[in-house]
């Protein structure tokens, strides 16, 4: 297939030829695949300017997305791509190979870098992709420490993202320090929270949050805007409409209760067996259980507390009428209930699963968001989405809803959310939303400038 990029692909492209170190903000949907692939596609063989190229990627992307799009372009079929997957055996023989692309899941980056650094200085990629830049938030990860040793013998590197600040501008500074060093907000975490955060929540020895001080989210931005530019689906495509449902459920008065009994003493007692929370994040995720219906207890079973949600499943399954949904789950509990309740269900684990469920011949596809959340492109087989259960990792949420909403769907996307009242499902709701808020003021101050004219002449070039 002919490659003719449109007005804002072209853009991110030039950025990415222009800046050896940049960050591409892009919204799922806008091809950010095809974009690099591009550019290393013509930074290899026109300009002669790398030669090798190390893609870190999430372990489905990495299996999949960049090699299928390698091959439906005609001008990426020069490209050899080999993928560093599998057995340790596998990816060294992989890592052995002569090739252009070098596809490894970001799990194995400390291998990598191991297996690298026992040859000498074997480091060898002059160009690293992060597809998913913003799994590498954390400065206390072992892949980010990692990295962050060789990624500067690189002399370029692309981060790629559409979610970068999932729970706030704190997640910023590792990130951007793997495109820059360190150069834009500082060499170290604590300073960057020094200069930019005071302590929020704290006892006498730990700081669970920080907040922003007063003009630090202009500051931070100021200094990445030279080499990060954000755009969004909205502002460059006709994207179909997005109804987003809340749907509540009630436990009886004695459920409701007992939830409440937990909750305050951590305890609760089955004929099956028992079930307590030694932490505030155990209980947490124990209430989290409750809310959903059933609840893990200590001896590793689950006992069924109540049906109501997976009730509110089969009153919107029956009301889609036959249209596919794609539900969102959890807890491996939820999948077992859910798969009990619903025989014609399936799980989706394969490429044969996204390829059925785009083909129309599944009904109710049932996937966790951790392992549908990048990349997969499912936007074929539905516009119907139930979160039975939420997760409180705004970027997860917002890449698995992308999976629906995105290029390419021709229906307006509805996305219910089932939610128990008076429980923490509320609470999650509400910090996704406010997450939500800092991750949007970020990206609007970033936004690639544009004019109304390109604005609407690129939509007629796409549509």
């Amino acid at each position: 297939m002919k490659f003719i990029p449109h007005k804002y692909q072209s853009m991110a492209i030039e950025k990415i030829y222009n800046t050896p170190r940049c960050g591409l903000f892009l919204d799922m949907g806008l091809g950010k695949t095809v974009i690099t692939l591009t550019a290393i596609e013509d930074l290899i063989y026109n300009r002669f300017d790398i030669s090798r190229v190390l893609v870190i990627a999430p372990l489905r992307v990495a299996e999949d997305t960049w090699s299928r799009e390698c091959d439906k372009w005609d001008h990426l079929q020069n490209l050899n791509v080999v993928k560093i997957l599998g057995t340790p055996r596998k990816r060294r023989l992989a890592l052995a190979q002569e090739a252009d692309v070098y596809i490894i899941n970001r799990e194995n980056v400390v291998w990598l870098v191991n297996e690298l650094s026992s040859v000498g200085d074997g480091w060898f990629f002059d160009m690293v992709v992060i597809d998913e830049l913003s799994s590498f938030k954390s400065p206390k990860a072992q892949r980010f420490r990692a990295l962050r040793k060789y990624i500067s013998k690189s002399k370029r590197v692309v981060g790629l993202t559409g979610t970068p600040a999932p729970n706030g501008l704190i997640d910023l500074w590792s990130q951007m320090y793997l495109i820059d060093g360190g150069e834009r907000l500082g060499k170290t975490v604590t300073g960057y929270r020094e200069r930019y955060f005071t302590p929020n929540q704290r006892n006498q020895t730990t700081i669970f949050n920080y907040r922003l001080k007063d003009n630090a989210e202009k500051a931070i931005i100021a200094k990445i805007s030279d080499i990060c530019i954000s755009m969004k689906a909205n502002d460059w495509l006709d994207m179909p409409d997005r109804i987003d449902s809340v749907i509540r459920v009630k436990m009886t008065p004695k459920q409701l209760q007992d939830y409440e009994q937990f909750e305050h003493e951590m305890y609760m007692e089955f004929v099956e067996g028992e079930v307590t929370a030694a932490t505030a994040a155990t209980l947490t995720n124990k209430l989290l259980q409750y809310s959903n219906g059933a609840m893990y207890m200590n001896n590793g079973q689950y006992v069924a507390v109540n049906n109501q949600k997976i009730d509110a499943l089969e009153e919107l399954i029956d009301t889609a009428n036959g249209k596919p949904i794609l539900c969102f789950y959890s807890f491996r509990h939820d999948l077992q209930r859910i798969k009990q309740r619903f025989k014609f269900a399936k799980t989706l684990e394969s490429s044969a699963d996204i390829e059925a469920w785009n083909n129309g011949e599944i009904k109710l596809l049932l996937a966790h968001p951790a392992g549908a959340g990048h990349g997969l492109n499912l936007q074929a087989g539905g516009n119907i989405i139930v979160w039975y259960g939420l997760t409180w990792s705004l970027e997860l949420y917002q890449q698995a809803n992308a999976r629906l909403y995105r290029q390419g769907q021709q229906n307006a996307v509805i996305i219910h959310h089932l939610i128990t009242e008076n429980t923490c499902d509320e609470r999650v709701l509400a910090s996704l939303q406010g997450k939500a808020n800092v991750q949007e003021d970020l990206l609007g101050s970033l936004k690639a400038k544009y004019s109304k004219e390109d604005k609407h002449r690129i939509r007629r070039e796409v549509f």
